[in-house]
């Protein structure tokens, strides 16, 4: 087990993080708001992809007033990410959200900081501090002389938690993005000296799905072997459920959540006599939504098939246009390759 560095606990609406809690799988709508029909759909689609908590873009009144008609249509906690206005940060608590997503710099004058984190404070509604590598404040671009380092992320940080903490405010979150693994992780590691927030962490516009999924297993991976990090958003130019999907499987990887079932799959070989990457390819997508913790094989040929049998739960070790199907390293039979899908999941969903 992973030594996870000790956070503050906090509660966002029936969901905990941080403390001894396990690390929050997190994604971002990609919807209207305003469209509370497609939002919803979309929410309890990343909901049964396995994810615990959903953001929603909060762009003007209608879209804050939008929080209330999909809080009582859904079952998981929401966040509202809000941009410049306390206005929008003040109907989103009204309406009923469970987190806020700001920078308290940004939202107005004196009065209106003051407003937006007392409310929060009486309503119990915990705030994340988000800082992005491409929003810096300009003073402290100007002090780091344009160039936007790791340090210069932390300072941004540091200023924004001030401001909550004048207020005696702790129920705090933070993050603090690049959209590369150098700066990102060097900035997380930074503050996790400083501070005992919460981390929320991410590589921010890590990219389309192929390249965002390796910057993101490379720098979350990194942190979270550090035991840093509470919540993830893997960030892809994608559909969401595809940023749970990675989410979940980095996390498998590194043992620190069980979910849904692992696939150990060879590369094939010149002596793989079966048609092994479609196989594969069926067996992940077939099983995909399936929430049982175990773990499966889909084996080409002889050589690693039978030592990787015995340390599946289900296997498919592959021969000449055949497959036997193994259970716990044990063959139960011989399956011809154009039925060997078919039969899998059937063992599967039996087992």
């Amino acid at each position: 087990m992973l030594k996870r560095r000790k956070t503050r606990k906090i509660k966002i609406g029936d969901l905990y993080l941080g403390g001894n809690a396990p690390v929050v799988i997190q994604s971002m709508c990609n919807t209207d708001t305003r469209n509370v029909k497609a939002t919803v759909a979309q929410i309890k689609q990343l909901q049964k992809a396995g994810c615990q908590l959903v953001r929603l873009a909060v762009p003007d009144l209608q879209a804050a007033k939008a929080i209330a008609k999909i809080k009582r249509l859904v079952s998981i906690p929401l966040v509202a990410d809000i941009h410049f206005s306390a206005e929008l940060a003040m109907e989103a608590m009204r309406s009923g959200i469970d987190k806020l997503r700001i920078n308290p710099g940004n939202i107005g004058d004196e009065e209106k900081i003051k407003m937006v984190v007392l409310e929060a404070k009486k309503r119990k509604i915990p705030i994340r501090i988000g800082v992005n590598g491409g929003s810096l404040e300009k003073d402290i671009l100007k002090k780091y002389k344009g160039k936007v380092t790791a340090q210069a992320m932390v300072d941004s940080v540091m200023r924004h938690i001030a401001i909550l903490e004048k207020y005696n405010f702790r129920d705090i979150v933070i993050s603090l993005k690049a959209s590369d693994v150098e700066r990102t992780v060097e900035a997380y590691r930074i503050l996790s000296e400083k501070v005992s927030y919460p981390l929320h962490i991410g590589v921010t516009e890590a990219g389309t799905i192929f390249r965002g999924t390796v910057l993101s297993s490379i720098g979350l991976g990194i942190l979270l072997y550090g035991g840093i990090g509470d919540t993830m958003r893997v960030s892809l130019t994608a559909d969401p459920v595809e940023e749970i999907r990675v989410a979940w499987e980095i996390c498998k990887a590194l043992g620190l959540r069980k979910r849904g079932i692992t696939i150990t799959s060879c590369p094939t070989c010149g002596r793989t006599e079966i048609d092994l990457i479609a196989l594969a390819k069926k067996v992940e997508s077939q099983l995909a939504f399936i929430d049982k913790d175990m773990h499966v094989a889909v084996m080409g040929c002889v050589v690693n098939g039978p030592g990787e049998a015995r340390e599946a739960d289900l296997a498919i070790v592959g021969g000449r246009g055949v497959g036997l199907i193994m259970k716990k390293g044990e063959i139960l039979r011989k399956v011809a390759e154009k039925d060997l899908l078919r039969e899998f999941v059937k063992e599967v969903k039996k087992f």
